[in-house]
């Protein structure tokens, strides 16, 4: 049986904003909550055909979906789909902040300011404003959560033009830490996942063969991920009735690849 398939009876009936969610882990995330029964807000930006035929999908499941359509590296962009997603079913019970990109590999030596402005406010400054946006509805709704999509190149310094990716996701994770001490106060949880290498859109469009094949080896489970493998854990952290006491952590979804 997998994640998608269990039964987590505190989903059903809430609305659930995930960014990123055209491809990817956010895609699978989209199935897999709507499949829960929580109302989903499936926020995407190009990739608009993507986008479409999986809302046609989970609305085909019997699910609800909602599309957003908003530009990640915009502040005001940001906060708009979350108040789209509160017009469209009336409240928030919980933010997935999963948009994110490398934008392109550059080594540290070659870095300039529009690529560190670029890759922060897509990574970094998008989880601030989706947040900030969120978190009068999630106040308001009586709790609720918060989960942040770092990296596993948060933790090992990534290597090969993905030094400023990885450190913007390292900043995600410690931006985890601090909002969920403030947060809890109001009910809210915030925690993390930290996938490893998931066969996305994202390693198609960054990663060459030879470079999957390379961190393929470091796996002791012997395989890359895919988005699937991480559903579980993000259910497990939007669920109050199975981590109600787990606060501020960044959970490993990687094969074996790190063990911190």
């Amino acid at each position: 049986m997998t994640a998608s398939h269990l039964v987590i009876p505190d989903l059903a009936g809430k609305a659930v904003l995930i960014t990123g969610a055209s491809t990817g882990i956010g895609a699978a995330l989209a199935k897999a909550f709507a499949a829960q029964g929580a109302m989903v807000g499936l926020h995407y930006n190009s990739s608009v055909d993507s986008a479409r035929q999986l809302a046609a999908e989970i609305t085909a499941a019997g699910g609800r979906v909602a599309l957003i359509r908003a530009d990640a590296n915009q502040s005001s962009e940001m906060g708009r789909a979350v108040e789209e997603t509160v017009a469209e079913f009336g409240r928030l019970d919980g933010l997935i902040n999963n948009a994110g990109g490398m934008v392109a590999r550059l080594p540290y030596a070659e870095m300039t300011d529009a690529h560190y402005d670029a890759v922060m406010d897509l990574n970094g400054r998008s989880v601030l404003a989706a947040s900030a946006a969120a978190i009068p509805h999630l106040r308001a709704a009586g709790g609720g959560f918060i989960i942040n999509t770092t990296s596993i190149a948060a933790r090992n310094g990534a290597s090969n033009g993905a030094g400023i990716y990885g450190s913007s996701k390292a900043f995600v994770a410690n931006v985890t830490r601090g909002m969920a001490k403030e947060l809890i106060a109001y009910g809210i949880r915030v925690n993390a996942v930290a996938p490893g290498v998931i066969t996305t859109p994202f390693h198609e469009r960054y990663s060459t063969s030879a470079q999957l094949e390379a961190a393929l080896t470091t796996i002791p489970q012997g395989r890359l991920g895919v988005p699937e493998d991480c559903v579980g854990t993000y259910l497990f952290l939007a669920s109050a009735a199975l981590s109600g006491y787990i606060i501020g952590q960044e959970i490993e979804v990687n094969g074996g690849q790190l063990m911190p």
